[in-house]
């Protein structure tokens, strides 16, 4: 348990230094790596790529609060939309957990491949959509709360690849799109880790120190590591060439996925 152990505070130490060099999501990166080390450790392999999910789901609830308190502090979070995006959210999460503790990991695995492609390109090319609408009312941004919940819960995401580009595409400055996703986070992150421990509350055979789909000593041991490294990823943030660190990582990303893919299609 204890080599365990000092894997999940490495892949800690790894999450939170790149989170705050790039301002990467922590799930898009543990994800892979967690499906990586439950199958070294012989976990059921049915329901790797759900714990996998849901752990990172429980770590990026634990992570997101101290992101969104840093940038209310700055004036960036425009809580109205957080309140009106809020229950679409929760609600999309829901189904998200629901369908995706009912899917093969192989399905969600690749689902998941998918999105990290999506984002992949998304920084290799450094694309960021144009202002051409304003945020829409309550039932419409509800809505697109309903589709990035869904969404981030399938891929244990705390929505920033989807969030962002939808408030800046809807007219919100870009600093404000970033710290108001910060926010979004949270309730993601919340009804993800809650949805994945209901839903996987009784499945058989998951191993000890599990809760539901969460397995809390991966947890534990990512959160404790990933807060020392963060402040210090953002402070390099000013000083290393993020483009081309970005595009490397984008790569490192790729690789990452595919690596979990081969794990998972090529085992008994």
């Amino acid at each position: 348990m204890t080599i365990w152990l000092l894997a999940y505070l490495a892949l800690g130490l790894w999450v939170g230094f790149f989170a705050g060099l790039l301002g990467i999501g922590g799930g898009i990166v543990m994800v892979p790596v967690l499906v990586m080390l439950f199958t070294a450790q012989a976990m059921p392999q049915g329901e790797v790529m759900h714990l996998a999910l849901g752990s990172s789901m429980a770590a990026i609830l634990l992570t997101s609060l101290s992101s969104v308190r840093a940038h209310h502090a700055h004036g960036a979070v425009i809580w109205p939309i957080v309140g009106r995006i809020t229950p679409g959210i929760l609600l999309g999460v829901g189904v998200g957990t629901h369908f995706a503790s009912r899917m093969p990991g192989k399905t969600l695995a690749i689902i998941f491949t998918v999105f990290v492609s999506y984002v992949a390109a998304q920084m290799i090319l450094n694309v960021k959509p144009k202002a051409q609408r304003d945020m829409p009312g309550w039932l419409g941004t509800a809505a697109a709360g309903l589709g990035i919940g869904a969404l981030s819960s399938l891929v244990a995401i705390g929505g920033g690849s989807l969030s962002v580009p939808f408030m800046t595409w809807c007219n919100v400055r870009l600093q404000n799109a970033i710290g108001t996703s910060a926010a979004i986070g949270f309730p993601i992150a919340a009804g993800g880790a809650l949805g994945y421990i209901w839903n996987g509350w009784n499945t058989p055979g998951l191993p000890a120190g599990s809760f539901g789909f969460v397995y809390l000593p991966a947890v534990l041991g990512i959160v404790v590591s990933s807060i020392l490294t963060a402040p210090f990823g953002a402070r390099l943030a000013h000083r290393l060439p993020v483009a081309t660190l970005k595009k490397v990582f984008a790569a490192l990303l790729l690789a990452l996925a595919a690596k979990m893919l081969w794990g998972l299609f090529s085992a008994p």
